[in-house]
């Protein structure tokens, strides 16, 4: 009898790419041989591998996660990638997709997960297709998750179909992970700042205040300011709170529409920094999907309209939906990325075309996928590099400018002693 091994072993893993430069990285694979197998669909040659110690299933923190995201009805992305991975693991291991289901449903920790399983497994016994009964549940399953496994089970190719979703996924996640964590740092630093501003105004500046009254000291209009401040705080606090609230609420309202959308992203992609890191992700998203879509065997029309989805930025929507537009008239792909080298890099256009003419796009989409990647993931780290510089001068500049003009006043009683 074929045994399964349930839990995936996570290796740590160096590689080289054709180019000669090398990348490591972390996997969830069956084995060794599955490993290289996964390096060597990217073209990339392994150079160094080791087994780690996997906490995935083991750690109860993350089964306790796992159980309250079902309890109110979450399912994660993490979910997602595993039920991909394992699924097409055991297919290509010759479970049959009912048993397969069956395993992982036992497997799986989320509540809302498991029920989801179950209700695929039993659509499936009715004779539906896997893709129709997970088109029940567009909350789970994006309309790339869909297609792809559509396009699969059509070519016979479920397994790989499953494998390169998961891996899709998973590169997606981590992507966001990443700069989601080079903004954690700064976050937290600015809204300490923030606090220690407030209680300096409700309790520091108060007492200095009262001495510059007493002794009837000219003020300047900065120290003005801070005791303006100082004393809505005191006095008014209700009212400061509910400004800042409503402030807040009207910025999140505008946002929400599509004109605030369009301001918002407008301004991202030009700051100097933060709108490269923008571009570069888009495009990657953008190579990545396509070439997924496509390698899975999904239609070329209908591949751009999902990628379309799944990129976010209005901007790069549009693009993406002229191409699609223009597809269908003949006009090849890359001539319209190209057209928007303020949007994508050259870089994307030109492989495009080079795929076109070759036969290869899908190779050369994954090859951008992986080298912006590759860059954003080096430009999150040197940006948590730059912000805490940027963010000392800030702080210096804010302290400065309290400890300034609370001296000024101080100064100036000592020129009329």
């Amino acid at each position: 009898m074929l045994k399964y091994r349930l839990v995936m072993a996570l290796f740590h893993f160096k590689a080289m790419k054709t180019d000669g430069t090398s990348y490591e990285g972390d996997l969830d694979v069956l084995d060794r041989p599955a490993l290289f197998k996964e390096i060597k669909t990217r073209g990339d040659t392994v150079i160094f591998i080791e087994e780690k110690e996997h906490e995935e299933s083991d750690s109860l923190v993350k089964k306790a996660n796992a159980w309250f995201a079902g309890l109110i009805g979450h399912v994660s992305a993490q979910d997602k990638i595993m039920f991909a991975r394992n699924l097409g693991a055991m297919i290509s291991a010759g479970l049959s997709l009912s048993r397969a289901l069956m395993v992982l449903e036992k497997q799986i920790h989320n509540k809302k997960f498991k029920e989801i399983i179950a209700s695929l497994n039993s659509e499936i016994s009715q004779g539906k297709s896997l893709s129709t009964a997970m088109k029940l549940y567009p909350e789970v399953f994006s309309n790339l998750f869909v297609s792809m496994t559509k396009a699969g089970e059509e070519s016979g190719g479920l397994s790989e179909s499953l494998r390169i979703v998961a891996l899709q996924m998973d590169n997606t996640n981590r992507l966001q992970k990443k700069i989601k964590g080079a903004m954690i740092y700064p976050g937290i630093i600015l809204c300490v700042i923030g606090i220690v501003a407030v209680l300096m105004l409700v309790f520091v500046v108060p007492s200095i205040t009262g001495t510059f009254t007493e002794m009837k000291v000219e003020l300047p209009m900065s120290t003005k300011l801070i005791i303006f401040a100082s004393n809505a705080f005191q006095h008014n606090f209700l009212l400061v709170l509910f400004l800042f609230l409503l402030v807040g609420g009207s910025l999140y309202y505008f946002y929400k529409t599509p004109r605030g959308q369009r301001w918002f992203e407008f301004t991202i992609l030009r700051l100097p920094v933060i709108g490269e890191l923008v571009k570069e992700t888009n495009s990657a998203r953008t190579a990545r999907t396509l070439s997924s879509l496509i390698t899975s065997g999904v239609p070329i029309a209908e591949a751009i309209q999902i990628t379309g989805e799944v990129v976010q930025n209005s901007y790069y929507r549009a693009v993406i939906a002229e191409a699609y537009e223009n597809v269908g008239k003949g006009i090849t792909v890359s001539s319209i990325f190209t057209k928007y080298e303020n949007l994508y890099p050259v870089f994307v256009g030109e492989m495009m075309s080079v795929g076109e003419e070759t036969g290869k796009m899908p190779e050369m989409l994954m090859g951008v996928a992986a080298y912006y990647e590759s860059e954003v993931e080096q430009k999150t780290k040197d940006m948590s590099t730059i912000i805490e510089p940027v963010l000392m001068v800030f702080i210096g500049i804010a302290v400065g400018f309290f400890a300034v003009s609370m001296i000024l006043p101080i100064y100036s009683l000592m020129d009329t002693v």
